[in-house]
């Protein structure tokens, strides 16, 4: 069956997390993914762990855990871009593909002659995608970004964690992912614009910029109320309830999302003079009244565990959850059915090594898992003969030199 991208050609020159987010979900809609790494030491992520990857011996290879959730579907080729050979050979796999991707800091590239502006007369139809802490312009253009700072730049960390504690950063580093989500739409809306009028362009995305977006409704708060939204730990600042609870032995998480939910829940607790307490009887109130009401849905909520309480629940359609550790999440019956844990070989190892799937059904184009994350340089041979048409002889003395 034919994959979305099964045209498209993506040259990687990112590393770490935004970039080769951006780039697994495009290899995983069928573009073929060429991922540039130094030679000898590669992507730093291949070094972040424990846990790394075990070969088939028991030791530890060079794929660290944090390495392998990001680089399936790719070919690793090794190049030296600081010199003028291994420049030549980026120069030549632009011209035969369709996107490249980087996240160096600002003004890096230019020092080899591979920034945009160096490249786009000789390549009119590449799109080039810049991933960077602040983006192309601006006071802080230059300086490096990483997801930690930029979470607390950004105003997720003031908006993250219990009122009176400490702010507290994401569990995942959640800026990094959202730029690879924008910066893979950024490039599939440049390809359309390509296909229509044959014109490449730069697709510019900032940490920052995406962090203070994924605000969203929280952003929206300060400039529609003039002050910012108050830190509410599992609470939600304009929903009520809508957050988590104590059990008789663990937690909830209860999401009411309009006044029907509500009412189906004070059924559930045997408390349906709440839903019409004037207090409580919609969402509006419910905020304003929101010290009142949990407390007594709290009292409740810890005289039955958690289990039960979800069945109840979801009889009656209210939404909520156990707060599950990732094992559970595995093993959730759901997980399963949508195939969010998949298995592909590694030439490292004796079996399949598991990974995470892909969120993307695509009914007429799915997705697909051709190759697992590539160990360093597993390609940098056939790819350069493949598509430069370089000889044997010719790769070998580059090696020689560690060019390649």
């Amino acid at each position: 069956m034919t994959s979305s991208l099964h045209n498209i050609r993506v040259l990687d020159l990112s590393r770490v997390l935004a970039g080769p987010v951006c780039t697994q979900i495009l290899g995983d809609l069928g573009a073929e993914i060429i991922k540039i790494e130094r030679p000898g030491q590669g992507d730093d992520t291949r070094q972040w762990g424990p846990p790394f990857l075990k070969d088939s011996r028991g030791n530890d290879t060079q794929e660290s855990a944090y390495y392998l959730s990001c680089n399936r579907n790719k070919k690793s080729v090794t190049v030296d871009i600081s010199t003028p050979e291994g420049q030549k050979i980026i120069r030549d796999l632009m011209a035969v593909s369709d996107v490249v991707i980087e996240n160096y800091k600002v003004g890096s590239l230019e020092k080899y002659g591979l920034g945009y502006e160096q490249v786009k007369a000789d390549f009119p139809r590449l799109i080039y995608a810049a991933i960077s802490g602040f983006g192309q312009n601006g006071p802080l253009s230059s300086e490096p970004g990483y997801d930690f700072m930029i979470q607390a730049m950004g105003g997720l960390m003031a908006s993250t964690g219990e009122p009176h504690d400490t702010p507290m950063k994401s569990g995942v580093a959640i800026s990094d992912i959202m730029t690879g989500l924008y910066t893979a739409i950024g490039i599939l809306a440049a390809l359309n614009h390509r296909n229509t009028t044959g014109q490449g362009q730069m697709v510019d995305v900032a940490l920052l910029d995406v962090t203070l977006a994924s605000m969203t409704n929280l952003a929206q708060y300060y400039l529609t109320s003039g002050a910012p939204a108050p830190r509410q730990g599992n609470a939600h600042a304009t929903i009520v309830p809508y957050q988590s609870f104590e059990t008789s032995d663990s937690h909830i998480v209860i999401a009411v999302g309009n006044d029907r939910q509500f009412q189906h829940l004070c059924q559930a607790l045997n408390h349906p003079a709440w839903a019409q307490d004037p207090r409580f009887a919609d969402n509006k109130s419910r905020v304003m009244h929101r010290d009142v009401l949990i407390p007594l849905l709290s009292d409740v909520l810890k005289t039955r565990p958690t289990d039960e309480w979800v069945r109840m629940f979801q009889d009656v359609d209210v939404p909520a959850s156990a707060i599950n550790r990732i094992d559970e999440v595995f093993a959730l019956p759901q997980i399963v059915a949508r195939e969010m844990k998949i298995s592909l070989p590694h030439p490292q190892t004796d079996h399949p090594i598991d990974l995470v799937g892909s969120p993307l059904k695509l009914s007429e184009t799915p997705v697909s898992y051709r190759h697992p994350p590539p160990t360093l340089g597993a390609d940098t041979h056939s790819v350069l003969e493949r598509l430069l048409g370089m000889k044997s002889g010719d790769i070998t003395a580059l090696k020689n030199k560690g060019i390649v």
